[in-house]
């Protein structure tokens, strides 16, 4: 078993408070980016059952969010996120 003592500073921390700042920084500056499109997704969805196309290509089931007035906030919207999948989106909303 390893012990290793992490050596305190004058203020009870270990000296890495400034990465913890970057990290948290970078995390806000991404998730303002992310919204740079999107919304954030609709948290209501639906089951969309499965299917075979008109090529005869069976289209397995998937989850989408439930119709309203834009496409915001869609799963596939660049800048919102599928809950399911975690795909992020990459679609321009046209309305």
């Amino acid at each position: 078993m390893v012990v290793s003592a992490r050596k305190l500073n004058q203020w009870g921390g270990t000296g890495n408070e400034a990465d913890h700042l970057a990290a948290a920084l970078t995390l806000t500056a991404t998730a303002a980016q992310a919204q740079l499109y999107g919304t954030g997704s609709n948290s209501r969805s639906h089951a969309v059952s499965p299917y075979v196309n008109s090529h005869g290509t069976y289209v397995g089931g998937s989850r989408a969010t439930n119709p309203n007035n834009t496409q915001m906030d869609n799963y596939g919207t660049r800048g919102n996120v599928n809950p399911y999948t975690g795909a992020v989106g990459t679609r321009t909303p046209r309305y």
